[in-house]
């Protein structure tokens, strides 16, 4: 078992640190975390199926299965998360990566006029840009959920949240991104991520959200 564990720690610290394309600071490789535990959960499945002489062998085999799994998923959306980071630097788009996942926040001052859910034309050029990184990288579904603030009724907010939504879904379908990859979703104004009691907030909580998720 101690070559197993060697193996595992190698995987999981080898090439660890990568160079974030927006701060410039160093941080961990998702590449090298999908690795790690791809490997562990690989070793442990080649125990369990192995016989008990050949125990060590199959946590082996397991391991180093796992880690090429787990770091290609990584090394995918470490790629995936660099191209979109340098087409919408400047653009008001957070790019936010969440393990193997990543969500792009889209603020409603930008993307929609008020009490409009057609996409604006100014912002054409940034739902193109993300439409381009998506045909590239197709091995992830798109989650789209459109967020209002809570001024209005609960039933106002949560059609214009789906029908924003709908907006930025067919919008991407239309720039060439397979509709099978897409779903939509209105959460009106049951998930804000600032105040809104203030203006600032409830501008904040007013976005559509596109969720990445690797498969």
């Amino acid at each position: 078992m101690n070559k197993v564990v060697v193996l595992c720690c190698a995987l999981a610290l080898g090439g660890c640190m990568s160079t974030d394309p927006y701060t410039g600071e160093q941080k961990t490789s998702n590449t090298a975390k999908g690795a790690g535990i791809g490997a562990v959960t690989g070793a442990l499945v080649g125990m369990a199926v192995s016989s008990k002489s050949d125990r060590e062998k199959g946590a082996l085999i397991g391991a180093a299965s796992g880690a090429a799994i787990g770091g290609g998923v990584g090394f995918r959306m470490d790629k995936q998360e660099a191209a979109l980071r340098a087409k919408l630097e400047g653009t008001g788009v957070r790019v936010i990566r969440e393990g193997d996942n990543i969500r792009l926040i889209m603020p409603g001052n930008l993307t929609f006029e008020v009490d409009n859910y057609n996409v604006r034309s100014e912002f054409y050029g940034t739902l193109e840009s993300v439409a381009i990184v998506l045909k590239e990288f197709t091995n992830t579904n798109i989650r789209i959920g459109g967020h209002t603030d809570s001024t209005g009724n609960d039933s106002y907010n949560q059609t214009l949240s789906e029908r924003r939504a709908n907006s930025v879904g067919q919008f991407l379908i239309a720039q060439g991104v397979m509709a099978g990859r897409l779903s939509t979703s209105g959460y009106g104004e049951r998930y804000p991520i600032a105040s809104n009691d203030n203006a600032a907030g409830r501008q904040a909580n007013r976005r559509v959200e596109l969720e990445l998720v690797s498969f």
